[in-house]
Protein backbone atom coordinates (compact mmCIF):
# COMPACT_ATOMS: atom_id res chain seq x y z
CA UNK A 1 0.00 0.00 0.00
CA UNK A 2 1.38 3.33 -1.01
CA UNK A 3 1.99 6.22 1.37
CA UNK A 4 -0.86 8.22 -0.23
CA UNK A 5 -3.34 5.35 0.38
CA UNK A 6 -2.31 5.12 4.05
CA UNK A 7 -2.76 8.89 4.48
CA UNK A 8 -6.25 8.77 2.95
CA UNK A 9 -7.28 5.88 5.19
CA UNK A 10 -5.95 7.72 8.26
CA UNK A 11 -7.96 10.82 7.45
CA UNK A 12 -11.10 8.77 6.85
CA UNK A 13 -10.59 7.07 10.20
CA UNK A 14 -10.32 10.41 11.96
CA UNK A 15 -13.51 11.61 10.30
CA UNK A 16 -15.42 8.48 11.35
CA UNK A 17 -14.10 8.79 14.93
CA UNK A 18 -15.13 12.47 15.13
CA UNK A 19 -18.62 11.57 13.88
CA UNK A 20 -19.00 8.81 16.49
CA UNK A 21 -17.84 11.08 19.30
CA UNK A 22 -20.31 13.75 18.17
CA UNK A 23 -23.18 11.26 18.22
CA UNK A 24 -22.28 10.01 21.70
CA UNK A 25 -21.43 13.27 23.46
CA UNK A 26 -23.00 16.01 21.37
CA UNK A 27 -26.13 17.93 22.36
CA UNK A 28 -29.28 17.18 20.31
CA UNK A 29 -29.69 19.75 17.58
CA UNK A 30 -26.27 21.25 18.14
CA UNK A 31 -24.42 22.67 15.19
CA UNK A 32 -21.31 20.89 13.90
CA UNK A 33 -18.38 21.71 16.11
CA UNK A 34 -20.64 22.57 19.04
CA UNK A 35 -19.02 19.79 21.06
CA UNK A 36 -15.82 21.78 21.25
CA UNK A 37 -17.42 25.19 21.59
CA UNK A 38 -17.71 26.63 25.12
CA UNK A 39 -21.16 26.98 26.63
CA UNK A 40 -22.62 30.46 26.51
CA UNK A 41 -21.89 32.65 29.51
CA UNK A 42 -24.61 32.75 32.12
CA UNK A 43 -26.13 29.35 31.30
CA UNK A 44 -27.20 27.28 34.27
CA UNK A 45 -24.26 25.74 36.07
CA UNK A 46 -21.77 27.75 33.99
CA UNK A 47 -19.72 30.81 35.04
CA UNK A 48 -20.99 34.22 34.09
CA UNK A 49 -17.95 36.31 33.07
CA UNK A 50 -20.00 39.47 32.52
CA UNK A 51 -21.60 39.22 35.95
CA UNK A 52 -18.24 38.55 37.53
CA UNK A 53 -16.77 41.62 35.85
CA UNK A 54 -19.67 43.75 37.11
CA UNK A 55 -19.24 42.49 40.67
CA UNK A 56 -15.47 43.00 40.54
CA UNK A 57 -15.86 46.54 39.21
CA UNK A 58 -18.37 47.39 41.94
CA UNK A 59 -16.19 45.87 44.68
CA UNK A 60 -13.27 48.08 43.67
CA UNK A 61 -15.32 51.28 43.34
CA UNK A 62 -15.35 53.81 46.22
CA UNK A 63 -18.65 54.87 47.69
CA UNK A 64 -20.55 57.52 45.78
CA UNK A 65 -21.51 60.76 47.57
CA UNK A 66 -24.35 59.98 49.95
CA UNK A 67 -24.00 56.20 49.55
CA UNK A 68 -23.90 54.20 52.79
CA UNK A 69 -23.21 50.56 53.64
CA UNK A 70 -25.38 48.58 56.06
CA UNK A 71 -22.90 46.80 58.34
CA UNK A 72 -25.63 44.44 59.56
CA UNK A 73 -26.35 42.94 56.15
CA UNK A 74 -23.61 43.84 53.65
CA UNK A 75 -21.18 41.12 52.50
CA UNK A 76 -17.44 41.55 52.98
CA UNK A 77 -16.98 42.68 49.36
CA UNK A 78 -19.37 45.59 49.93
CA UNK A 79 -17.86 46.55 53.31
CA UNK A 80 -14.43 46.57 51.66
CA UNK A 81 -15.57 49.63 49.65
CA UNK A 82 -15.55 51.76 52.80
CA UNK A 83 -12.54 54.03 53.34
CA UNK A 84 -9.66 52.49 55.29
CA UNK A 85 -11.38 49.08 55.34
CA UNK A 86 -9.50 46.33 53.57
CA UNK A 87 -10.84 42.89 52.75
CA UNK A 88 -9.23 41.34 55.84
CA UNK A 89 -10.97 43.77 58.20
CA UNK A 90 -14.22 43.51 56.21
CA UNK A 91 -14.19 39.73 56.75
CA UNK A 92 -13.59 40.20 60.48
CA UNK A 93 -16.62 42.50 60.65
CA UNK A 94 -18.79 39.89 58.93
CA UNK A 95 -17.44 37.09 61.15
CA UNK A 96 -18.07 39.11 64.32
CA UNK A 97 -21.61 39.93 63.14
CA UNK A 98 -22.32 36.24 62.50
CA UNK A 99 -20.90 35.14 65.85
CA UNK A 100 -22.19 37.87 68.18
CA UNK A 101 -25.17 39.43 66.45
CA UNK A 102 -25.73 42.76 64.72
CA UNK A 103 -24.07 46.04 65.55
CA UNK A 104 -26.29 48.64 67.22
CA UNK A 105 -24.08 51.60 66.36
CA UNK A 106 -20.54 52.79 65.78
CA UNK A 107 -19.56 52.12 69.38
CA UNK A 108 -20.24 48.39 68.93
CA UNK A 109 -17.47 48.27 66.33
CA UNK A 110 -15.04 48.45 69.26
CA UNK A 111 -15.49 44.71 69.60
CA UNK A 112 -13.90 44.06 66.19
CA UNK A 113 -10.09 43.83 66.39
CA UNK A 114 -8.49 46.52 64.25
CA UNK A 115 -11.22 49.15 64.65
CA UNK A 116 -10.43 52.09 66.89
CA UNK A 117 -11.75 55.61 67.54
CA UNK A 118 -10.10 57.15 64.47
CA UNK A 119 -11.58 54.59 62.11
CA UNK A 120 -15.02 54.92 63.72
CA UNK A 121 -14.89 58.67 63.06
CA UNK A 122 -14.00 57.97 59.43
CA UNK A 123 -16.99 55.64 59.08
CA UNK A 124 -19.48 58.08 60.60
CA UNK A 125 -22.07 59.02 57.99
CA UNK A 126 -20.93 56.24 55.65
CA UNK A 127 -22.50 53.28 57.45
CA UNK A 128 -25.86 52.38 58.90
CA UNK A 129 -27.08 49.59 61.15
CA UNK A 130 -30.29 48.01 59.92
CA UNK A 131 -31.92 44.69 60.59
CA UNK A 132 -30.45 41.48 59.24
CA UNK A 133 -33.33 39.53 57.74
CA UNK A 134 -32.48 36.00 58.76
CA UNK A 135 -32.72 33.83 61.84
CA UNK A 136 -29.90 34.20 64.34
CA UNK A 137 -28.68 35.47 67.66
CA UNK A 138 -29.69 38.91 68.82
CA UNK A 139 -27.68 40.77 71.44
CA UNK A 140 -29.95 41.98 74.20
CA UNK A 141 -27.84 44.44 76.12
CA UNK A 142 -24.85 42.34 75.08
CA UNK A 143 -26.42 39.01 76.05
CA UNK A 144 -27.77 36.68 73.40
CA UNK A 145 -31.22 35.39 72.70
CA UNK A 146 -32.39 33.43 69.66
CA UNK A 147 -35.31 34.51 67.57
CA UNK A 148 -36.80 33.30 64.29
CA UNK A 149 -37.01 35.48 61.25
CA UNK A 150 -34.79 38.52 61.75
CA UNK A 151 -32.12 40.21 63.75
CA UNK A 152 -33.33 43.12 65.79
CA UNK A 153 -30.98 46.03 66.35
CA UNK A 154 -33.10 47.70 69.01
CA UNK A 155 -31.14 48.56 72.18
CA UNK A 156 -31.80 46.72 75.40
CA UNK A 157 -34.03 48.29 78.05
CA UNK A 158 -32.15 50.33 80.68
CA UNK A 159 -30.89 48.46 83.70
CA UNK A 160 -32.32 49.41 87.09
CA UNK A 161 -29.35 48.39 89.27
CA UNK A 162 -25.73 49.20 88.35
CA UNK A 163 -23.40 46.23 87.97
CA UNK A 164 -20.77 45.94 90.70
CA UNK A 165 -17.35 45.59 89.09
CA UNK A 166 -16.04 43.76 92.16
CA UNK A 167 -18.68 41.02 92.29
CA UNK A 168 -20.11 40.74 88.77
CA UNK A 169 -19.91 37.39 87.03
CA UNK A 170 -18.83 36.97 83.43
CA UNK A 171 -22.50 36.71 82.40
CA UNK A 172 -23.31 39.97 84.25
CA UNK A 173 -20.49 41.75 82.42
CA UNK A 174 -21.33 40.35 78.98
CA UNK A 175 -24.87 41.70 79.42
CA UNK A 176 -23.48 45.25 79.37
CA UNK A 177 -23.40 47.08 75.99
CA UNK A 178 -20.01 47.01 74.35
CA UNK A 179 -18.64 44.21 76.54
CA UNK A 180 -18.31 40.79 74.97
CA UNK A 181 -16.80 37.60 76.42
CA UNK A 182 -13.21 38.76 75.78
CA UNK A 183 -13.57 42.05 77.68
CA UNK A 184 -15.59 40.36 80.43
CA UNK A 185 -12.81 37.85 81.00
CA UNK A 186 -10.26 40.67 80.97
CA UNK A 187 -12.14 42.36 83.84
CA UNK A 188 -12.19 39.12 85.83
CA UNK A 189 -8.47 38.59 85.19
CA UNK A 190 -7.68 42.15 86.31
CA UNK A 191 -9.72 41.62 89.47
CA UNK A 192 -7.82 38.43 90.29
CA UNK A 193 -4.39 39.90 89.63
CA UNK A 194 -4.72 43.52 90.81
CA UNK A 195 -7.41 43.16 93.44
CA UNK A 196 -10.79 44.91 93.72
CA UNK A 197 -11.57 48.02 91.70
CA UNK A 198 -11.26 51.19 93.76
CA UNK A 199 -13.33 53.24 91.31
CA UNK A 200 -15.22 52.74 88.07
CA UNK A 201 -12.53 54.79 86.29
CA UNK A 202 -10.06 51.97 87.04
CA UNK A 203 -11.73 50.16 84.17
CA UNK A 204 -9.42 52.11 81.86
CA UNK A 205 -6.52 50.02 83.21
CA UNK A 206 -8.07 46.83 81.89
CA UNK A 207 -6.76 45.74 78.45
CA UNK A 208 -9.32 46.47 75.75
CA UNK A 209 -11.00 49.41 77.50
CA UNK A 210 -10.45 52.91 76.20
CA UNK A 211 -11.27 56.10 78.10
CA UNK A 212 -14.35 56.64 75.92
CA UNK A 213 -15.69 53.12 76.46
CA UNK A 214 -15.15 53.32 80.21
CA UNK A 215 -16.97 56.68 80.29
CA UNK A 216 -19.93 55.25 78.35
CA UNK A 217 -20.18 52.32 80.76
CA UNK A 218 -19.79 54.42 83.93
CA UNK A 219 -23.56 55.03 84.46
CA UNK A 220 -24.16 51.27 84.37
CA UNK A 221 -21.41 50.36 86.83
CA UNK A 222 -20.71 50.66 90.51
CA UNK A 223 -17.88 49.76 92.92
CA UNK A 224 -18.90 48.39 96.30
Amino acid sequence: MSREHRAVLFLLGLAVLAHVVGLVFGRPGAAPGALLAPASAGSRGEPDPAGHRDRSARAGRPLAPGEVVDLNSAPAEEIDRLPRIGMSLAKRIVEDRAARGPFRGLDDLDRVPGIGPALRRTLAGRVRFGEVMRAGVVPEGGASRRISGAYSSAPAPPRGVPVDLNSASEADLVALPGIGPVRARAILAYRREAGPFAAVSDLERVPGFSHNLAARLAPLLAVR
